[in-house]
């Protein structure tokens, strides 16, 4: 489909740009380790993913008696000195990401890692200079599933919804586009789930989302 309109695409992170599984399993096994605890599988630790890093903290010690604030500072800093080391683009992001942008679409991310990390691997990547606003856990109020990141994206762009998508591989990003009352992309290659949401349009992979919206 083509648009004449320009369209902003805000795009989650973990596991709809980035497969960042291996990393965050190195630093959630990290913390586990601090605390006498023995090593996730990854798969397990992928299920604990996305809604900030101070839930995966506490899904990561799983009932420990471990202090809340103090495991998140430990798990962030673990994050931190492993942030790139097995982290990757999905394949097609890249290009897709270039393609959306020369086309004249606004690119913004909202996503709830925190906002060092995420800014420190878009910098990585060299996708800074792509996007028109950079959101993460710590710049706005509230986290997804809430609608104000997407909302505060919106208003840095002057999008209406009409005109703005959300898209991302988990039930949250969902729940959030619809509660800010914007159409929602699901992408089946990511690492969450739908839950009970229904987005506006799935596709299997990034690049079948970008031909979809480039008439590639």
């Amino acid at each position: 489909m083509q648009f004449t309109t320009p369209q902003l695409f805000l795009f989650d992170l973990d596991g709809t740009l980035i497969d960042s599984r291996a990393d965050l399993a190195t630093a959630t096994n990290l913390l586990r380790r601090r605390h006498g605890l023995p090593p996730l599988p990854m798969e397990k630790i992928t299920s604990y993913v996305g809604d900030g890093i101070r839930m995966l903290a506490i899904r990561a010690l799983e009932g420990a008696p471990v202090d809340v604030d103090a495991a998140t500072a430990e798990i962030n800093e673990a994050y931190a000195e492993h942030l790139t080391e097995g982290t990757h683009p999905y394949p097609g992001v890249a290009a897709g990401l270039k393609a959306l942008h020369a086309a004249g679409h606004q690119l913004g991310l909202v996503t709830n890692k925190p906002s060092a990390h995420a800014r420190r691997l878009f910098d990585h990547f060299a996708w800074t200079p792509l996007f028109a606003v950079l959101l993460g856990g710590g710049d706005t109020p509230e986290l997804k599933p809430s609608p104000v990141p997407c909302q505060t994206a919106m208003e840095r762009t002057h999008h209406p919804p009409e005109t703005t998508w959300m898209i991302g591989d988990h039930h949250t990003d969902l729940e959030a586009a619809r509660r800010a009352n914007i159409p929602s992309i699901f992408l089946e290659s990511g690492i969450g789930d739908i839950g009970r949401e229904t987005p506006t349009l799935r596709f299997p992979s990034f690049p079948a989302f970008t031909a979809y919206f480039l008439n590639t």
